[in-house]
């Protein structure tokens, strides 16, 4: 059983507990398992982690919905708690609950390669996640983030991608700078707001708690005491990745995600994941992990849709092998003639 304290500061106190506490009382009855004291903006919180965890976050929708329709009734609070409640502790741990999202809903670990995943990022500093469209490494990725910031493992959450597939060049997209960079950056919004409730995510934003911003932005940086994300990794180039990976300060974790079927480097550029991975194997305290399409959760014609794919580059990486040993051939028939 452990303690945890939770200051109250984005809603006044009698909106949030009531007149009397009545609002208090009903948060009591729908979380039997913990013990809730609130003492003036601090209310303390008693039990088992995971209860207490599920209670931080109803809490935060407490908030957003007050601030959403300027109300907040003990029938509102009822119905947030109870759009999702895990059954028991058990439940909690069968399903690998990274942390609950904005409506309750539990965001967890969901194939065997992820939960790897996850256990690959408690065990090691440095984590590439390598695997296909759809596979979950992202959104896992930054649900592990939000967590370690929850459970003050860190103070702020670096999200970062190549801005464009080669060579960051922006200035051909109309807008000033921000709008140029956003449409890249998308996806880790996204899968922020589905995690933390929208006012919560802005004043992070805002206070730079999470730090959204493109690779080329990193550079000089020291990353201390923050849980470090570059997405897409497979468009960097060699010197890019070396750059990002040196950014590493105390008491930070970084995991690097890719898909190594889809890069997008120009020419013969050699992707600097690729090179990355093979460079540092053998390091302690760096690990790769690799997703596939087992892992793939989403629409189902997307697992069909990779596996097509990596078909089709199969067959035609073969046929290029075959015409690599009949030139060879061709070309002492031609001298043969010739003579």
């Amino acid at each position: 059983m452990i303690e945890k304290s939770i200051k109250i500061t984005e809603l006044e106190l009698i909106d949030l507990y009531g007149v009397n506490d009545t609002k208090l009382d009903v948060m009591r009855e729908l979380f039997p398992k913990l013990r809730i004291v609130a003492r003036g903006d601090v209310m303390k919180v008693m039990g088992e982690e995971d209860e207490i965890l599920y209670f931080e976050e109803k809490l935060n929708e407490f908030v957003e919905h007050f601030h959403q329709y300027g109300k907040l009734t003990p029938d509102d609070i009822s119905r947030i708690v109870n759009e999702y409640k895990p059954a028991n502790k058990e439940d909690l741990k069968k399903s690998d609950v990274l942390v609950f999202g904005r409506n309750g809903k539990p965001i967890n670990a969901r194939t065997k390669n992820q939960r790897k995943l996850v256990q690959s990022v408690h065990s090691n500093d440095l984590v590439f996640a390598i695997g296909p469209a759809g596979s979950g490494k992202t959104y896992t990725a930054i649900a592990m983030a939000v967590r370690a910031l929850k459970n003050k493992e860190v103070k702020r959450i670096i999200l970062s991608r190549p801005a464009v597939e080669a060579g960051e060049n922006l200035g051909f997209l109309p807008g000033d700078l921000k709008e140029k960079i956003d449409p890249y950056l998308q996806p880790l919004y996204d899968a922020l707001n589905d995690m933390l409730p929208s006012r919560k995510l802005e004043s992070y934003l805002e206070d730079g708690t999470v730090h959204i911003a493109p690779l080329a932005f990193m550079r000089g940086r020291t990353l201390d005491n923050a849980f470090v994300i570059l997405d897409e990794a497979q468009n960097t180039t060699i010197n890019q990745l070396k750059m990002f990976l040196t950014r590493m300060g105390e008491h930070s974790k970084m995991l690097i995600t890719g898909d190594v079927t889809q890069i997008d480097l120009p020419g013969r550029m050699e992707s600097g994941l690729l090179h990355g991975i093979k460079l540092l194997k053998n390091i302690d305290g760096v690990s790769t992990v690799y997703l596939d399409e087992t892992d793939i959760v989403r629409h189902r014609l997307v697992k069909q849709i990779v596996l097509a794919y990596q078909s089709d580059r199969d067959k035609r990486a073969m046929d290029a092998k075959k015409d690599a040993v009949k030139k060879p051939e061709n070309s002492n028939t031609e001298k043969s003639n010739n003579q």
